[in-house]
């Protein structure tokens, strides 16, 4: 099948992933997905129905982007998968329509992964809280802990770096989106970092604009994309063919 864009990184391919991804007969390190919801009236919006199982085919790792309505709806049809956990995007502005509910300002992406776990690749995620070389930035961070049992050493560690936590804050694509839930790529790269070896592949079978693919070129790996509506993958064409910017939170 001829990928309609294609660069020494990455493929992505035109039409429904219930019909491609068979065909392309590959296995990923990663699967990134973020499908239909199936929660507003666009005529785009329709759940695939089956997908996570036949992506279960080709990978047995994957970050799901959706809402907790979505997972507990279609909750049967993660079978083939066991969860591993969820990581929350906290966006700058919400994108729900109800008036008369806690305002929506947040994503969920959960991870699933198949077999043994400790054959799953994941590389423990960190980030840096202080300079181990201050003592006092040093002293002042591990203030304070005893009253908890003394937990802090498994967190804070001598090189000033903790567990990245499980809420990320990125601004969101409002205003400069190319598809109508289009991700930054601050959210995908961490993930994308976490699941997936460098120089590995990642598939994103709802491509939309092209941020998976994206996202993951710029962080050494390797993708397919596969995405149904053609002004979409021509879009993510355009936006794959032009220079590389630097990867940021708020990154087009």
């Amino acid at each position: 099948m001829k990928p309609y864009y294609e660069d020494e990184q990455v493929q992505l391919y035109l039409g429904d992933m219930r019909e491609v991804l068979p065909i392309l007969d590959v296995q990923a390190d990663l699967v990134v997905a973020d499908p239909p919801y199936a929660e507003t009236s666009l005529t785009w919006d329709r759940w695939p129905k089956g997908w996570p199982a036949l992506v279960a085919n080709v990978t047995s790792s994957m970050w799901c982007f959706g809402s907790m309505r979505m997972f507990l709806d279609r909750r049967d049809e993660f079978a083939d998968w066991k969860l591993s956990q969820d990581v929350v995007w906290e966006k700058h502005n919400g994108t729900g329509f109800a008036a008369d509910r806690f305002k929506r300002v947040h994503e969920v992406a959960t991870h699933w992964y198949r077999g043994d776990w400790t054959a799953v690749h994941h590389d423990v995620p960190r980030e840096r809280v202080y300079d181990p070389s201050d003592k006092y930035e040093r002293r002042n961070v591990t203030a304070g802990i005893d009253h908890t049992g003394k937990i802090g050493p498994h967190n804070h560690v001598r090189d000033g770096s903790r567990l990245t936590r499980s809420v990320i804050k990125i601004r969101n694509m409002q205003g400069r989106a190319l598809h109508p839930t289009q991700k930054p790529s601050g959210i995908l790269q961490p993930l994308i970092e976490y699941a997936c070896p460098s120089g590995g592949l990642v598939i994103d079978p709802f491509a939309g604009s092209g941020s998976t693919l994206d996202a993951a070129r710029q962080s050494g790996r390797r993708a397919i994309g596969i995405e149904a509506h053609e002004p979409y993958a021509e879009a993510a064409a355009r936006r794959l063919d032009a220079l590389v910017l630097p990867l940021e939170g708020g990154a087009a």
